[in-house]
């Protein structure tokens, strides 16, 4: 038995709490992952992990053996990478998840052009707009965009946008512009869920107000709404990573700019506070200097 190893998957199974997962994970048969462990319960002479048929609990013992197998595995993972940082040549692979539409345009080219820099780093990509969970779904980092964190999310801030209101000059020419967001409500709106589903939030004399919109088309993708709104079909709120093209062609034309809508922040969400491996912490500092405090398309 490769005690590293019995420990790694000890690891992960109590902090997703399911053999099958983990063997899935790992690509194995999940009578592999329920050996090491019972083999490495075999071998401290306790009970690590009490199973029934529909839950993992673990024991006191293995409560207090996991706190002990992370400081372990941790000062492993740091010494490697600390020979690694000698070496100057991050290798291993990473796993993360990045939002569907800012990824394909934005972060796929600075992958691309990382995986050439850093030739011995393998990534692995789940392009997707849900809210994944790192650790339970054995994800090294995961960008994400947002107005403001979670109270627990452990995160690095490596860019920005904000939201631009925005419709075709075709809109406007058959209902008119409104002048101020109150007027939104009696506007065909474009509506990105489920952030917005309460309404859409605004600057007015140094406050933040939330004004009520409706509309027939709602959807979990910008870019669909914003097809939707160069077609002539209503007024959308959408990020400026996604507006900025648009801008410039003339198919969209921003509206309400006297009253800005908050700005977003870029983060590169981690799996708790625990030990960054070398080539996750290259990455995150690559990303944030290749976007910028103020990003190319906030150059407008």
């Amino acid at each position: 038995m490769d005690r590293f190893d019995s420990m790694r998957i000890f690891l992960r199974v109590a902090e997703i709490g399911s053999f099958a997962a983990v063997a899935r994970q790992m690509d194995v048969a999940r009578s592999v992952v329920t050996r090491q462990v019972a083999a490495l319960e075999a071998h401290l002479g306790v009970k690590l992990i009490a199973r029934s048929t529909r839950s993992l609990t673990l024991t006191s013992a293995g409560s207090a053996y996991l706190e002990s197998c992370r400081e372990i595995l941790d000062l492993v993972e740091a010494a490697e990478s600390g020979l690694a940082g000698e070496r100057q040549e991050p290798r291993g692979l990473i796993r993360l998840s990045v939002p569907l539409s800012f990824g394909l345009r934005h972060l796929s080219p600075l992958l691309m052009d990382f995986s050439v820099t850093y030739p011995e780093v393998i990534t692995e990509i789940d392009f997707t707009d849900r809210r994944v969970k790192l650790v339970e779904e054995g994800l090294d980092l995961a960008i994400r965009i947002t107005q403001r964190l979670e109270p627990l999310d452990v995160a690095r801030r490596i860019g920005s946008s904000h939201l631009v209101v925005v419709a075709s000059p075709e809109y406007l020419r058959r209902h008119g512009e409104p002048g101020h967001p109150r007027e939104l409500v009696k506007h065909e709106c474009l509506i990105y869920l489920p952030a917005q589903q309460e309404g859409w939030p605004f600057l007015v004399d140094g406050v933040t107000e939330v004004f009520p919109v409706r509309g027939r088309m709602r959807a979990n993708n910008g870019d669909a709404l914003l097809d939707a709104a160069i077609r002539g079909l209503g007024i959308t709120a959408q990020p400026s990573f996604l507006t900025a093209a648009v801008i410039e062609t003339g198919w969209v034309q921003p509206i309400l700019r006297d009253y800005p809508m908050p700005e977003l922040g870029i983060y590169a969400l981690l799996a708790g506070n625990r030990y960054v491996p070398q080539r996750v912490r290259v990455l995150i500092d690559y990303l944030a200097e290749r976007i910028g405090v103020r990003p190319y398309w906030e150059s407008g």
